[in-house]
């Protein structure tokens, strides 16, 4: 009887799932400034780029890109810079799980690593959620628009990480360039927190709180209602850029640009959209490498999203994805009847979530190889008067001196034990300490047998990544919890 009661209490509640009311700002004048400003002080500066994109997941993604991180600084810390090729990050996107740490990284720069493990990955980040699948109310309210608000993991975020911060802050603060994703449901396609995606809406970037920005990232169909954004129409002086015209009339633009195009045209129509809806990132792109790809599908010239200061100073340029991959079981594999219910959703949405990271993976991957011979073509078409101004010297200048190291940082470079208990820690945004530190160890591992990592640090003249490992016959050591 109890039972039935419940039941039908929450068939009364259908409808009654968490609204987030809008946060964004109206943009009063001009358009919204770039999400960093780049300062080259010596000649020296801009050589290397390191850009870092951050997969999701849940904790088990905030935990895994951590300790790339983690070990990246391990590897190349050295008396002068104790936080090495950290220092060198200058773009870092994330997606749901992996928007945690890149939107922290990315406000705090290295110093974000010391104590975040303490401070945030081993604690209760589904705090004020209401999670339970046994719950008929929480069922009721994620089948009607989603069981927990921004009030839950946003306020979460707010109390133990961004205190408030901005998109202001972070461009007072940083010079990374930091991208959020989430996805928007009506367009189908990623939204960028960018100056160029709030410039749409007529909206001020700067005011907008970054935990928000993550919630909206993370926000996992059923568990999380959508982040909403309002469409302020008709309070700025909107002109749309030149490459989304010309995507509109282009054939050979790409099905991405085009995507992304439509959706920056239907925040300026009021029949189309007056609020936009944000889910999880990963629905659309689960590595956030969309940005990437659009940044150099619409460029204009051979540089961006570089500035042409970085473009002539660069020598050596790192992009590495951390996956930590979806949550995967074969439990249903092994019996005629199921999935159902919650389990089917979620697998639906993990199918999805993988399929659009390859695709997406894929697509980043040919976007950086011919961004790479753009760039040198248009090095080499520079005069030395042009060198010296982007540059400060012509002296060692080689227009052909420069090199890409793109790699992908998974489980895949791990033994298959080991991969088969870190895809058993559940996509959750509080886990057991010891799987943390599974995760954490994880990203470290992998990290160190990144061969595009160990490319670029004897590229760069580093260390050899694998020297200790390879000295004396000693075997890469199995994960195991981390002391800290």
């Amino acid at each position: 009887m109890n039972v039935i009661k419940a039941l039908a209490a929450a068939l009364l509640l259908t409808g009654c799932g968490a609204v987030n009311k809008p946060l964004n700002q109206p943009l009063i004048e001009g358009k919204n400034p770039s999400l960093a400003e780049v300062t080259l002080d010596a000649p020296a500066d801009g050589e290397v780029f390191v850009g870092l994109a951050f997969s999701g997941g849940g904790m088990r993604a905030s935990a895994f890109s951590y300790g790339l991180l983690e070990e990246l600084r391990a590897q190349t810390a050295n008396p002068k810079d104790p936080d090495g090729i950290l220092s060198d990050v200058r773009l870092v996107t994330g997606v749901s799980g992996g928007s945690v740490t890149a939107a922290y990284f990315g406000l705090n720069g290295p110093k974000a690593l010391d104590g975040y493990r303490e401070h945030y990955l081993i604690t209760n980040a589904e705090r004020y959620m209401a999670n339970s699948p046994f719950n008929p109310l929480t069922i009721a309210r994620g089948v009607s628009g989603g069981a927990n608000g921004r009030k839950t993991f946003g306020r979460y975020l707010d109390e133990k990480l961004f205190h408030g911060a901005t998109f202001g802050d972070l461009r007072a603060r940083s010079q990374i360039t930091t991208w959020i994703n989430a996805a928007d449901m009506a367009n189908q396609s990623t939204f960028l927190f960018s100056p160029e995606t709030f410039d749409a809406l007529c909206s001020d970037l700067s005011s907008f709180p970054i935990s928000d920005a993550v919630a909206a990232s993370a926000a996992f169909p059923l568990v999380f209602s959508p982040i909403v954004l309002e469409a302020h129409q008709g309070k700025c002086d909107y002109q749309e850029p030149d490459w989304l015209t010309a995507a509109r009339y282009n054939p050979e633009a790409s099905s991405a640009m085009r995507a992304h195009a439509a959706a920056l045209e239907s925040y300026g129509d009021p029949e189309k959209v007056k609020y936009v809806k944000l889910l999880d990132g990963g629905i659309t792109d689960n590595f956030g490498t969309t940005g990437l790809a659009i940044e150099r599908a619409r460029a204009r010239n051979a540089h961006a999203p570089m500035t042409v200061e970085q473009a002539v100073r660069l020598k050596r340029f790192l992009f590495l994805v951390a996956d930590a991959g979806t949550e995967k079981t074969y439990r249903w594999s092994n019996k005629l009847g199921g999935p159902g219910g919650l389990n089917l959703a979620m697998g639906i949405a993990g199918a999805s979530m993988g399929s659009a990271s390859r695709t997406g993976y894929d697509a980043m991957r040919l976007q950086l190889e011919k961004w790479e011979a753009d760039l040198v073509e248009f090095r080499c078409s520079l005069s030395s008067a042009q060198v010296r101004r982007y540059r400060g010297t012509t002296s060692g200048w080689n227009c052909r001196d420069l090199k890409f190291f793109v790699g992908l940082v998974s489980f895949d470079a791990l033994d298959e034990d080991q991969q088969a208990k870190l895809n058993e820690i559940p996509t959750r945004l509080k886990l057991k300490t010891e799987q943390v530190d599974m995760a954490i160890e994880a990203g470290r591992m992998a990290a160190r047998l990144n061969p595009e990592l160990n490319g670029f640090l004897r590229a760069s003249g580093g260390r050899d990544p694998l020297a200790r490992l390879r000295a004396g016959g000693a075997k890469p050591r199995r994960i195991s919890p981390v002391q800290n």
